[in-house]
């Protein structure tokens, strides 16, 4: 279950990775919405994901019945472990709330609208609910790929991450300006 976990992690992240560009090149204006390709790969990364959920909500489940049957929890040992798995609640909150502002809360058609200042918050929180869960699940990643010395693969990795949600954060404050601040 574990090693499903990882490659559909692995996935998901790439798909992630895409989305973001592709994302935040529209909210700038520089790729035109309304792609198929788009929202393809919307609906793929979302059924990865759903995926996703349901093997950490069992694994969840298997740790907690561990944890009671010792009898012991080691909550503070185990605040790593507890940031992941709140860090992944939190996006999907945040992503649910992404969903909601882009296609509205009846699900009509994909339509970019503008933002107003909840949903420039909402977006920007998710950008970091993203960062916090992939930081604090990647070397358990590839560690379950059996990387061995993955301190300076991380670094990179670290690095195109940081610039993919740098670029998505500014693009979603751009934009926002743009509707709020620009074309007043």
């Amino acid at each position: 279950m574990r090693k499903w976990n990882a490659i559909i992690s692995v996935l998901v992240i790439v798909l992630l990775l895409i989305h973001a560009i592709a994302g935040g090149y529209q909210l700038l204006g520089v790729l035109p919405g309304g792609r198929a390709w788009l929202k393809v790969l919307s609906w793929s990364m979302m059924a990865l994901l759903a995926a996703h959920v349901v093997l950490c909500v069992c694994l969840t489940v298997k740790t907690l019945r561990a944890c009671k049957k010792s009898g012991v929890s080691y909550f503070r040992e185990n605040k790593l472990f507890w940031t992941r798995r709140i860090s992944g609640f939190a996006m999907l909150l945040f992503i649910a709330f992404h969903i909601a502002i882009l296609t509205g809360i009846t699900g009509e058609a994909y339509r970019l609208r503008p933002f107003g200042v909840l949903q420039l918050a909402g977006s920007l929180l998710l950008v970091i609910s993203v960062a916090v869960h992939i930081l604090s699940n990647l070397k358990p990643l590839l560690i379950a790929f059996g990387a061995k010395g993955v301190g300076a693969f991380i670094k990179d990795m670290l690095l195109v991450l940081s610039v993919v949600l740098l670029f998505c954060g500014a693009a979603f404050v751009i934009y926002f300006l743009r509707w709020n601040v620009l074309w007043r």
